[in-house]
């Protein structure tokens, strides 16, 4: 597997490769976040005219390369993460600190990200593109769901009374579970649908366009932000990998979560392995 450069990352305390590929892990006070490396490719964007439920004017169907990949958080964001960082935790479900922070909004997503990489040198965490989600979600597949053509709530939590397309009615947990108490998708990845909506960093643009995209960064400005993946309250249709939603970016919900990404380096030098578990005294100082 080619390595991206650098590997590992100075953040990073943990590293590996298993059967979904590279991951390397942040540890922060008494939690952990696993990313996993998203190797560059192509894919098509939106869904085809034959699927069911899809929204037309939202889901036009396109090619989209990535030529650079990237790390993308197994999970949401925990509201024990949000707690390390923040000191407080704004969410409704609190029963569970490894269930994903909600009631946050866009802005909120952004204030958490640059408190935390002030704390973390080298980190340069942000949200993902609109395209770089739909690409890790899908994670090669291109039916409804990276699981196939339908669901169930033993894998996806969703609204179960309102199953997509023929699907039989099912379990309706009414809330969050606890991040990767589900079925990974096949690149590693926890709740990609359902759970939380997360939001992306693009501004919404109503239409792609049918044209092939090269990196899509989404419009200037804009209105609203993109959330994508549906969420514990959303019906089958909306948890779909195409499906796309919008809101203000002041916005919060119990609803509404986040997954981190991080940005490139720029260094374009390899970096040798350092022994797993050895500190890295430059920045743990202060996280007590």
């Amino acid at each position: 597997m080619s390595l991206p450069n650098p590997f590992p990352e100075m953040w990073a305390d943990e590293w590996g490769e298993d059967r979904f590929g590279l991951w390397m892990a942040l540890r922060y006070k008494d939690t952990k976040q696993m990313f996993r490396w998203i190797a560059p490719g192509k894919f098509l964007m939106g869904s085809p005219d034959t699927e069911p439920g899809r929204f037309k004017e939202r889901e036009t169907r396109h090619e989209v390369t990535l030529t650079q990949g990237y790390w993308l958080a197994d999970s949401a964001c925990t509201q024990a993460l949000w707690r390390a960082v923040t000191g407080g935790n704004p969410s409704r479900f609190q029963d569970n600190d490894d269930n994903p922070v909600e009631r946050v909004s866009w802005d909120d997503a952004q204030a958490f990200i640059a408190k935390l990489n002030s704390l973390v040198p080298g980190l340069h965490a942000r949200l993902p593109t609109e395209a770089e989600w739909e690409y890790a979600c899908r994670a090669g597949t291109s039916t409804p769901f990276s699981f196939g053509g339908n669901i169930t709530p033993e894998q996806v939590n969703y609204n179960g009374e309102y199953p997509y397309a023929d699907g039989k009615k099912g379990q309706y947990r009414g809330k969050t579970v606890p991040v990767k108490s589900l079925p990974p998708n096949p690149w590693g990845l926890y709740e990609m649908h359902g759970n939380v909506w997360e939001w992306c960093q693009d501004w919404f643009v109503g239409e792609y366009g049918t044209e092939p995209q090269v990196d899509p960064q989404g419009p200037s400005t804009g209105a609203d932000r993109v959330l994508r993946g549906g969420s514990w309250d959303y019906y089958g249709r909306y948890v779909r990998s195409a499906y796309r939603n919008r809101l203000e970016p002041g916005h919060r919900s119990s609803s509404f979560g986040f997954r981190l990404a991080l940005g490139q380096t720029g260094s374009g030098q390899s970096a040798a392995p350092r022994p797993p578990g050895q500190p890295q005294a430059e920045r743990r100082g202060g996280q007590g």
